[in-house]
C-alpha cells in the first residue's frame, strides 16, 4: 500500500497528507483499521523522540556542566572569593589561584570574579591583560617566557624569539599542538648578566643561541613522554 511507501522511507509529510486525503476512504477500508493507524504514529512518535535524544547526547557531550572535576573546579573558585571578599588587593590573588585551578582565566571565570568580588568586569579584564603572568586562552604544560628587555634584545633575543617559533610552529602567546609549549615574550627578567636569557617555567637558560633552542625543548619533550 501507499501509507507503508511513505512508513519505510519515514516521510511522515507525505503520510500525513494521504491520511487527510484518504480520510473516508480509511473509514471503510478493512486492511487500514484502527490499530494500523495507531501503529504508524506510534513509529512517527517514537522516532521524533530518538532523534530529540540523539541531540540531547550530542548537546551533553559538548557539555562539561556535568563533570565532576569542573563542579569541584567553580566550588573551590566561590570558596577563594569568599575568603579574600573585602580584603584589599584582593583581585591578583583571587586570579592567581583561578588560574591555578583552570589552567586560564577564560570569560566565564572572570565573570565569576568580579561578580564574587563586587567589582566591574572591566576591572578584571584590565588587570588580567596587564600582567603577563595571567592568560584568558588555555596553555600548555611549559610556559616559555622570552625576555625582550635591552640587553637581551641587543645581546640577540630576536633570533632566539624567532628559533623557539620555528621549532614549535606558533606564534607569541599560542601554544604548540602537542600541548606543552606556550610561547611569550616577557619584559626584562633581570638576569642582564646572562643576556639572552629565556624562562622554561621555573627554569632559567642564559647566553643562548638559536642553535641550543632544539636541545633545550627535547629535555622537556623527552621527559614528557616518559
Amino acid at each position: 500500500m501507499i501509507f507503508l511507501k511513505y512508513i519505510c522511507y519515514l516521510d511522515y509529510g507525505r503520510l500525513i497528507v494521504f491520511l487527510i486525503q484518504n480520510k473516508a476512504r480509511v473509514m471503510i477500508n478493512q486492511q487500514l483499521n484502527t490499530g494500523v493507524i495507531t501503529l504508524i504514529f506510534s513509529v512517527i512518535y517514537q522516532n521524533q523522540a530518538d532523534k530529540e535524544e540523539e541531540k540531547l547526547a550530542e548537546t551533553c557531550a559538548r557539555c562539561s556542566c556535568g563533570s565532576t572535576e569542573s563542579d569541584l573546579r567553580y566550588q573551590q573558585l566561590e570558596k577563594i572569593i569568599s575568603e579574600n571578599k573585602g580584603k584589599p588587593g584582593a583581585l591578583i590573588p583571587v586570579l592567581h589561584q583561578a588560574q591555578e585551578l583552570f589552567g586560564y582565566l577564560a570569560e566565564d571565570v572572570q565573570e565569576l570574579v568580579a561578580d564574587g568580588l563586587e567589582i566591574p568586569l572591566s576591572e578584571v579584564y584590565g588587570v588580567i591583560t596587564f600582567y603577563s603572568l595571567f592568560s584568558t586562552k588555555p596553555r600548555g604544560e611549559h610556559t616559555i617566557g622570552v625576555c625582550m628587555g635591552t640587553a637581551c634584545y641587543v645581546k640577540g633575543a630576536a633570533a632566539i624569539l624567532k628559533a623557539i617559533q620555528t621549532e614549535l610552529g606558533v606564534g607569541i602567546d599560542e601554544t604548540s599542538e602537542d600541548g606543552l609549549f606556550t610561547l611569550t615574550v616577557t619584559r626584562c627578567l633581570g638576569a642582564c648578566g646572562l643576556a639572552p636569557v629565556i624562562t622554561i617555567g621555573e627554569d632559567v637558560y642564559g647566553r643562548l643561541t638559536p642553535d641550543k633552542i632544539p636541545d633545550i625543548l627535547n629535555k622537556y619533550r623527552n621527559n614528557n613522554s616518559k
